[in-house]
């Protein structure tokens, strides 16, 4: 079969015909994301038993409109109630909530739809034409590299505590400590596991994350009547559909920062192993070091909201590389869909492309498709979406509590964790109190253990030798440039003081 212009358009009217497969899907998607705890890894093993009777075209075309829809679900309630549906979603609220406290929850939804649909579209269309050559970062990024990779999302623990290092450091410092709770990765050791076997896997994700974001903001804004300001519940009640016209308008002129941040999402989404939680902090560790405004990130600077949310649905087309060209599933949802090619005996791996280029290039394609039915479908619900915030405190906290415990025990069906996501909820509320940074916190219990976990592998590979981390020429460009992300900002920041310093007194003089 000829690959050219021809069979690309040919495929692209074929998966749109398939529209009645991926509609449906793109609203259960947005259902699962929206709720804590619920993935589309998980739901399309309950779903299992059909999509294994289903033809495999259709099969695909399901699971991956499933999985593209519940990257963009899980901003909603990021963005709207401070609850990041997944661990991709984990750095949205960090100015995609400021800005729906303030009444613009509906430009804040807009932002995300549109960089979410513009990430996805870009990043499916470079897999598509780049796909050997972004295989190889498989083999290239190894142990060595990934240590450098976690330090770049580490290093915006460095970010948060700019207003407050001490605070922010602490916060840091004790979330890495959380994060290295389980049994060690060489001799599976329990630490600080207090008797607990449900910690010896180390904490899990969902009810840390749920705990100290949700959990700890409903106790904080039921003290209110409501979580918007005064202007926010007018901004909300008079809204129109001119604020989703302007959050589309900001991120189409914001197009290059959409470019950069969801290219970083396709490159760390090819590493096996890695994940949408890293990609997008790292894009938005990346978005603050280079803004001309860094202090007004997590104020709700639609920068912050655009760099995550363009990062985590660029991994959604990174992640199926490994599993197509290579045969290796980079994440859970791949897993499972080779799980299903398999059973209709379907093998991927290097020939995939060779003996099956339609469903190959199909994948992708009903990708592309389905990032351009979600902005037709879901944009305009973004206006009433944002209305959820007017719902009172006294309804809201306790539906959030309720919804987030029940989020919590889903992934392991534990009842420790549901008390876990709890105790994380006291933490947070307290940490807020005081003036702690629960975000950062936050970093260190996702980022810790795989930054333990790729430092102990490349020391065992090299017997100890501490060296090993500067062996690798990838790894040293890299370290060169977490250099570089580090100092710069405090360059960026004694450069803007000089040129404000010289401005004034030229304006003296003038005066």
């Amino acid at each position: 079969m000829e690959i050219d212009g021809a069979f690309f358009v040919q495929l692209f009217l074929h998966i749109l015909s398939l529209w009645w497969v991926i509609i449906p899907s793109i609203f259960l998607g947005l259902i699962v994301g929206a709720i804590p705890g619920f993935s589309a890894a998980n739901t399309i093993i309950v779903l299992l038993p059909f999509t294994l009777v289903m033809d495999v075209e259709i099969g695909l075309v399901f699971m991956v409109a499933l999985y593209c829809s519940s990257r963009m679900g899980a901003g909603i309630p990021a963005i709207l109630v401070n609850i990041p549906g997944t661990a991709g979603a984990a750095a949205t609220p960090l100015d995609g909530y400021p800005m729906a406290k303030n009444g613009r929850g509906q430009e804040a939804l807009s932002i995300s739809f549109t960089a979410s649909t513009m990430g996805g579209l870009l990043t499916t269309a470079i897999a598509l034409m780049a796909m050997p050559l972004l295989a190889r970062v498989g083999f290239i990024m190894h142990s060595v590299e990934m240590v450098v990779v976690m330090l770049f999302g580490i290093s915006l623990i460095a970010s948060i505590a700019a207003k407050d290092t001490l605070k922010g450091l602490i916060a840091g410092f004790f979330g890495l400590m959380i994060g290295s709770i389980g049994a060690d990765h060489v001799y599976a050791t329990p630490r600080g596991t207090m008797g607990f076997l449900e910690l010896y896997d180390g904490v899990p994700l969902i009810p840390a994350l749920v705990g100290l974001f949700a959990i700890s903001e409903a106790f904080l804004v039921i003290e209110g009547e409501t979580i918007l300001s005064k202007h926010g519940q007018q901004t909300v009640v008079k809204g129109s559909w001119a604020q989703t016209l302007s959050g589309i308008r900001l991120t189409l002129k914001k197009w290059w920062h959409v470019t950069w941040t969801s290219l970083i999402g396709l490159v760390i989404g090819v590493i096996p192993g890695a994940g949408a939680s890293i990609a997008s902090f790292v894009a938005y560790q990346q978005s603050r070091t280079y803004s001309s405004t860094p202090e007004a990130y997590g104020t709700g600077h639609p920068e912050g909201l655009i760099a995550p949310e363009a990062a985590n649905n660029g991994v959604t087309a990174g992640t199926l590389i490994p599993l197509l060209v290579l045969g290796i599933p980079g994440g859970a949802t791949a897993a499972i869909m080779m799980v299903v090619m398999q059973y209709q005996g379907v093998n991927t791996g290097p020939r995939f492309f060779a003996e099956r280029p339609d469903l190959g290039y199909g994948i992708f394609m009903a990708m592309f498709v389905t990032y351009l039915l979600m902005a037709i479908t879901i944009m305009p619900l973004s206006r009433y979406m944002s209305r959820v915030t007017l719902v009172s405190t006294a309804f809201m906290s306790p539906m959030i509590i309720c919804f987030t415990l029940l989020g919590s025990f889903v992934p392991r069906e534990y009842m420790f964790d549901m008390y876990l996501a709890f105790a994380f909820g006291i933490l947070g509320y307290i940490a807020r109190k005081t003036g702690y940074h629960v975000s950062a916190i936050l970093i260190g219990v996702i980022l810790g253990p795989l930054l333990e976990r790729f430092m102990l592998i490349s020391l065992q590979k090299a017997d100890g030798d501490i060296s090993v981390l500067f062996s690798s020429t990838v790894g040293n460009i890299l370290w060169v440039a977490l250099v570089v992300t580090l100092v710069l900002p405090s360059v960026l920041k004694s450069r803007r003081k000089r040129a404000q310093a010289a401005q004034s007194v030229f304006a003296s003089g003038e005066g």
